[in-house]
């Protein structure tokens, strides 16, 4: 979850869009340069392919839709409007890439072809390592990225095997080949400051859970009332992930003004609708944010800048901000660019001295957060959105960097108790109306669920397609197997034009262990546990689900996070069906189980009302 770039930090998934530069790194056949280890982004050494974009419509070349899908979503993830750097294979966060080398990527793409509807796939950080028998109700492919044994698990560690050719950073969608453009994080982002506006008086605009006030409509469920009309919004990193900052926060009716230090990235977003201008400098941006708040206007407002410089000096102009927080590539300090650097120097930088760069962009992160924290301690609401930026600055000297929490143990746990999280699906037609189709199912589905109809309406009014067309949307336990089953419905009758797929983000209710962000201050002190999502991987590989993986890293940086992904495919069929009503209920229920376990009380109330079974309690 995390993205590009503002202040020091280059590109954010918590980091997803990179806009960090990047020397040749090793390919799998162990080419490399030694100042690969120093890249946040290793670059391939063999060349690049020309642009790559995913079939559409309803034939395919591989011998199942499991591996049609995974080939299709492998290639969408380094489709140019997409990816980050697809010449490189990064897609988003600095360093996620979706395969190790172009060979790799060769070896894959050709293996998906012609594997069989019995055997797997494994991959192995990016690179095709075996094909196995399995069975028709096996996932057609496993993935391990990036994971490392405890005692090994550092940057300068990885960093060496990755220039040995041995691995490769799967950041979460990038290396499971789920990462759906912008758009992905979009909805999270959008539950986050819908959050934010009920905590701040105002019952959410949009927030998919909590007692909300609500009001009449003309049609459909009563939309519920409040939002952030009348409060500014500051924050930094505009890239794949943060760039769905702007859009989320003036969806929810606030103005935001947002930093990044590549005006490549805000220009981006602007085209693609997330960011509604870029002005010229600080002061201009200052007087359109200020002005709009004042008039209770839904405006944001981009500016090219590093936020460790920007944000002090917001503080110290006493500009009154509602709500601070951060988005940039902060969980790789070689993705995040230090005050006194600039950007056409950043990858010489970063691979000439690499601890050095990493001491002055820690520093950096350190003033960055040192402002957060300012503008806290002057009444603001303020939080860390996932990509360890409070860490990165407590290691850059600052001792009040955890002055302030991470979005999920304050908005988001109630949302994980239930099961909720983001379920996503892309049409492999490629045609956008199949989108259309599937939005009116899920909302026929759910008529009674007046923040999904809101989401639902904005953002297909709003949302740009990135790559094939796809959806995001939150639904819990008990709800993502009732949409899954519909759309195979709906594929297998022919009114959608071609099979769908189903999956999600990592950062889930029960595929997570982040202790600084998804598991960060649990009930029961079980933040660091990561039995829960090698469980999760497990259940769902039993549970028949199309392909599975296993991440270490993530947007919060390597020895933080281990997670787990699962995709789906509704292709139409009997079989499909089955697994579909397995996966989509036993994924979303390891989060209730797992808050069942930590004390939660709304997920016990959830698991009895839904008859989730858990032994112990």
């Amino acid at each position: 979850m995390t993205d590009t770039t503002t202040t020091g930090a280059a590109p954010v998934d918590t980091t997803p869009e990179a806009a960090a530069p990047a020397p040749e790194v090793a390919t799998a056949a162990g080419r490399g340069t030694a100042a690969a280890a120093a890249s946040t982004a290793g670059v391939p050494a063999s060349a690049p392919r020309s642009p790559i974009r995913a079939a559409r419509g309803s034939e395919r070349t591989a011998k199942s839709w499991g591996a049609e899908a995974a080939k299709r979503m492998l290639m969408n993830n380094l489709d140019a409007e997409v990816a980050e750097r697809p010449d490189d294979l990064v897609v988003y966060g600095g360093t996620g890439r979706a395969a190790r080398s172009w060979a790799a990527y060769d070896a894959i793409v050709r293996t998906l072809d012609e594997l069989e509807p019995d055997e797997t796939l494994l991959v192995q950080s990016g690179k095709p390592v075996g094909v196995f028998r399995t069975h028709e109700w096996a996932p057609r492919v496993l993935i391990a990225n990036s994971n490392l044994v405890g005692d090994w698990a550092t940057w300068p560690e990885f960093r060496k095997l990755e220039e040995l050719g041995l691995t490769m950073y799967g950041q979460m969608t990038a290396g499971s080949w789920i990462y759906i453009g912008t758009q992905g994080i979009l909805q999270g982002t959008y539950e986050t400051f819908a959050a934010v506006a009920r905590s701040l008086g105002g019952a959410s605009t949009g927030s998919a859970t909590g007692a909300a006030a609500t009001e009449p409509s003309a049609t459909g469920p009563a939309a519920p009332a409040g939002d952030l009309r009348g409060t500014l919004t500051l924050t930094a990193g505009c890239g794949g992930m943060g760039g769905a900052q702007p859009l989320a926060v003036t969806m929810n009716g606030g103005a935001v003004l947002i930093v990044d230090v590549d005006r490549t990235r805000l220009d981006r977003r602007v085209a693609h609708g997330y960011l509604d201008e870029v002005a010229p400098d600080l002061d201009a941006a200052i007087e359109r944010v200020s002005a709009a708040r004042e008039a209770g206007e839904a405006l944001s407002v981009g500016v090219e800048g590093n936020a460790a410089e920007m944000f002090p000096e917001l503080l110290a102009r006493g500009i009154r901000i509602d709500i601070v927080t951060d988005q940039t590539s902060a969980h790789d300090p070689l993705s995040y660019l230090p005050i006194g650097v600039s950007v056409d120097q950043w990858q010489a930088e970063a691979a000439r001295d690499p601890e050095d760069f990493t001491r002055r962009a820690r520093e950096s992160m350190a003033a960055h957060v040192k402002a957060m924290v300012g503008f806290q301690d002057a009444g603001a609401a303020v939080f860390d959105y996932g990509n360890s930026i409070r860490r990165e600055a407590e290691l850059g000297g600052y001792d009040r960097a955890f002055a302030f929490p991470g979005f999920v143990p304050a908005y988001i746990r109630p949302l994980f108790a239930e099961g909720k999280g983001p379920f996503r699906w892309v049409a492999l037609s490629g045609d956008p109306e199949d989108i259309a189709k599937t939005d009116r199912a899920v909302a026929e589905l759910f008529p009674e669920d007046a923040a999904l109809h809101r989401w639902l309406d904005k953002a297909g009014k709003q949302v740009h397609f990135e790559g094939l067309p796809a959806r995001i949307c939150w639904l819990g336990y008990q709800e993502r197997h009732l949409a899954g089953l519909k759309f195979n419905e709906m594929v297998a009758s022919g009114e959608l034009s071609g099979p769908v797929v189903i999956g999600r983000d990592h950062l889930d209710a029960g595929s997570v262990a982040s202790p600084y962000r998804e598991t960060e201050a649990m009930a029961d002190g079980s933040d660091a546990i990561a039995d829960w999502p090698l469980l999760n991987a497990l259940l769902n590989t039993a549970s028949g689900a199309s392909w599975v993986s296993i991440h270490h890293g993530g947007g919060v940086g390597i020895g933080r996070s281990i997670h787990a992904g699962q995709v789906c495919v509704a292709d139409g069929t009997e079989l499909a069906a089955e697994k579909l009503a397995r996966v989509l209920v036993n994924d979303p229920g390891t989060g209730v189980m797992r808050h069942v376990d930590a004390g939660y009380d709304r997920a016990r109330e959830v698991a009895a009302e839904r008859g989730l079974t858990v032994p112990m309690w």
